[in-house]
């Protein structure tokens, strides 16, 4: 390890701020502190930096106390940045940044060598504040200056590198630029980065590990995906907030949860707008529902108000299937943006509507089905060089009621099994395989729920709520298929 921090007192005249605050730090570490405002963060960068005596306790730098440090050694080891940085004088940027090269100069006169000016030079590149090279520093904005003042940490070429909230003033993309290039040198370099940080969403993305501070001592010290807690950080930060995963690194992505409207939209589906021709079914909602589908338009987990399920000819075929349906729905005056859109081959006029309600929850579902391309999943490999036609079974559910996700997963895997069984029952049969059919071969599926009213935390066929879904789903699967079976009959 290349710091050690051993039950550290500490704070302001009288008052400690920090309380027996123990860990430790590796080499090429990047090391987040993360607590509310007051929970003692600076104070504690100030003691690491040798700043602020402590009361009691220690700090080991490469197993030396830091009391043991001439300043000028510390800050070969050490750069800090803090949260403001004001200069008495009007230094240029460039003599800002060249500031960062004393603890490495000898002499008297402390003459700048090439290798200084090379390490300047790349310390302001790095940080996107060349072109300021001659401005003055007072005559740039708060969140240049701060750019200045990381570029100048850079120049110092710590071991150590102390950030307290280093993209506080910076908008998003030299946030990233500089977080990204953090935890570049720390792999590459091996450099050591300990940051105070505000973005509980930039912690978890760039941290490797994570202390939690609350009111000076130690909530937690663990990786982002066990500091990332959503009661714990209720907890301590005194806010209401959700925990996802995000969609493409394996880190926690936490979310603001705003107070809601104690309404609960009971009758909300009686308020939906129905519309329905031979082109397309087009549903719209008054408020946002929370959805899970499957869909050309809207997949994954999206919030939409209009549902739009598209009729197209057996033969529809595009090299680009969601660009042209947004087009599509612009010539409908339908903003793609909050839409879901799936489409079918089969006579949206067959198509079959259920309501359920109870006390507890409603459920609407809409299924429109042909089954020209049924296909039995189990038998699905044996299928080589089959034309892929337009998929012709697509369920949406509609359900007033607040499902948790594991819930919207649980609906889709209850909702495929009812459809399952309506085909088994109407002896629809897969032509390639002469086996009885599963589904077809393309067919979409979507759950939509308002998240009001009572929870369901699942929505398995042993939940009322799952048991209702599945019955509406096979009542309506089965009805849509009757009617295409007598459609296929008399064409």
């Amino acid at each position: 390890m290349i710091l050690q921090v051993t039950d550290v007192k500490g704070g302001y005249g009288n008052v400690n701020i920090i309380n027996d605050v123990s860990f430790s730090v590796e080499k090429g570490e990047i090391f987040g502190i993360l607590g509310p405002n007051g929970s003692g963060k600076t104070t504690l960068l100030k003691m690491i930096s040798g700043l602020l005596p402590l009361q009691s306790g220690d700090i080991f730098l490469q197993d030396k106390s830091i009391t043991t440090y001439s300043a000028k050694e510390l800050a070969r080891w050490m750069a800090v940045l803090p949260q403001q940085s004001d200069t008495s004088f009007s230094y240029t940027v460039e003599e800002i940044v060249q500031l960062g090269r004393y603890a490495h100069q000898k002499g008297w006169f402390q003459v700048s060598s090439n290798k200084d000016k090379q390490i300047v030079e790349e310390a302001m590149k790095l940080t996107g504040v060349v072109q300021f090279r001659d401005l003055p520093l007072h005559s740039l904005s708060g969140g240049e200056r701060q750019r200045v003042m990381l570029a100048r940490a850079l120049a110092q070429e710590p071991h150590i590198l102390l950030l307290d909230e280093p993209t506080n003033h910076l908008d998003i993309s030299y946030q990233m630029s500089l977080l990204d290039s953090l935890k570049l040198w720390s792999r590459e370099k091996g450099l050591t980065v300990i940051a105070i940080l505000h973005d509980l969403n930039m912690a978890s993305l760039y941290c490797d590990r994570i202390l939690l501070l609350d009111e000076g001592k130690v909530c937690s010290l663990d990786s982002p995906a066990h500091v990332m807690d959503e009661k714990k950080l209720q907890d301590v930060y005194q806010a209401k907030v959700g925990r996802r995963e995000h969609p493409s690194v394996p880190s926690p992505l936490i979310t603001l949860q705003p107070k809601q409207s104690l309404e609960t939209e009971r009758s909300l589906i009686n308020r939906f707008e129905l519309e329905k021709t031979e082109e397309f079914i087009k549903v719209t909602s008054p408020i946002h529902l929370k959805t899970f589908s499957s869909a050309v338009i809207g997949a994954g987990f999206s919030w939409n108000t209009t549902f739009f399920n598209r009729h197209v000819h057996k033969d529809y075929n595009c090299d680009c299937v969601e660009d042209e349906y947004k087009q599509y729905l612009r010539n409908h005056n339908v903003d793609f943006e909050g839409t879901v859109g799936m489409m079918t081959a089969a006579i949206l006029e067959d198509a079959s509507f259920k309501t359920y309600t109870n006390e507890a929850f409603t459920v609407f579902v809409v299924v429109t089905a042909g089954v020209s391309n049924a296909v039995d999943a189990s038998k699905a490999y044996l299928q080589e060089n089959v034309l892929q036609t337009v998929g012709t079974i697509n369920t949406w559910i509609f359900i007033e009621g607040n499902l948790s996700d594991a819930a919207f997963v649980q609906a889709v895997m209850t909702a495929t099994e009812a459809k399952a069984k309506a085909l088994f029952d109407e002896n629809i049969i897969d032509p390639q395989t002469n086996t009885l059919a599963t589904g077809t071969s393309t067919d979409s599926i979507m759950v939509a729920a308002s998240q009001t009213g009572v929870e369901h935390p699942y929505a398995g066929t042993i939940t009322p709520i799952g048991k209702t879904i599945a019955r509406a789903v096979y009542e309506a699967t089965n009805e849509a298929v009757k009617r295409n079976k007598e459609r296929r009959k008399i064409e």
